[in-house]
C-alpha cells in the first residue's frame, strides 16, 4: 500500500510555545564521541541528525537552538568523524552525526566511523527518531538511500527534513516533494511526514522544534 508523505503542519499555539521555551532554555555541547564506550548514559530520549555533507546540518541545529556557533560546520566536507552530543536542558539529547558522502579522509578512518555509526543506530535504546536532512535543491540522492537503508535495518524511525527551501522558488518545491515521496516509499522506517525548512529564513523551525519536544 502506498504511504502518503504530507508536509508537516505548524503546531498549535500551546505546542509551539512549549517547544519555544524548551529550546530557549539551556542547550550545551556535551562531548564528541569516537567509540561506543564514549557514549553518555542512555538516561533520556535523544534524536539524531543525519545528512550528506553540505546538507545544512550545522545550520539547522544552530537555527533550532537559536545559537549561531553551537554546531560548527567543518571547512572540509565529510571531515568530521565524531558523533557530537548536545544537551537540550534535562529533556533530551540532540545528536549530530558525521556527514556522509564526499569524505576527504583515509579509507580506514571512514570505515571506522561508518562502523561506529552502524553500532550507534543499532544499539542506542533511547534513540527516538532520526532526522534525515535532504537539500531541497537536489532531492534524494543514491547516497541518501544508504543511510535510510541502514535506518530501516536498525528499526530506527526517520523523518526527512528538507533544508535550504529558501533557495527554491515558490513552485519549485512541489516536484522535489514528489521525488522525495516516491523515494521514501522504498523505506519502511520512514515517518510519513516531511518537514520543509530554511535555517536562514526560519521556515519550519517552529514545526521541527515542536516535533522534537513531543518525543518523550
Amino acid at each position: 500500500m502506498k504511504v502518503a508523505f504530507p508536509v508537516a503542519l505548524e503546531p498549535d499555539e500551546d505546542a509551539a510555545e512549549a517547544a519555544r521555551l524548551l529550546f530557549a532554555g539551556p542547550v550545551d555541547f556535551l562531548k564528541g564521541v569516537v567509540a561506543m564506550d564514549g557514549l553518555p548514559p542512555a538516561d533520556r530520549p535523544e534524536v539524531c541528525f543525519a545528512g550528506r555533507s553540505n546538507a545544512g546540518k550545522s545550520s539547522l541545529i544552530n537555527a533550532l537552538t537559536g545559537r549561531k556557533g553551537l554546531a560548527r560546520a567543518s571547512n572540509t566536507p565529510g571531515r568530521t568523524q565524531e558523533i557530537n552530543y548536545f544537551t537540550l536542558g534535562e529533556h533530551s539529547y540532540l545528536v549530530d552525526l558525521p556527514g556522509y558522502g564526499f569524505a576527504k579522509a583515509p579509507v580506514a578512518v571512514v570505515a571506522k566511523w561508518q562502523a561506529l555509526l552502524k553500532s550507534y543506530l543499532a544499539g542506542r535504546p533511547t534513540l527516538r527518531r532520526a532526522f534525515c536532512l535532504i537539500d531541497s535543491r537536489h532531492g534524494v540522492k543514491p547516497v541518501d538511500h544508504e543511510i535510510m537503508t541502514l535506518l530501516d535495518k536498525s528499526a530506527v524511525p526517520f523523518q526527512v527534513v528538507l533544508t535550504k527551501a529558501d533557495k527554491l522558488g515558490p513552485n519549485a518545491i512541489k516536484p522535489v516533494l514528489e521525488q522525495v515521496e516516491t523515494e521514501l516509499q522504498k523505506h519502511p522506517a520512514a515517518f510519513p511526514q516531511i518537514v520543509v525548512t530554511s535555517s536562514e529564513k526560519g521556515q519550519g523551525i517552529t514545526t521541527l522544534r515542536a516535533i522534537i519536544a513531543s518525543l518523550d
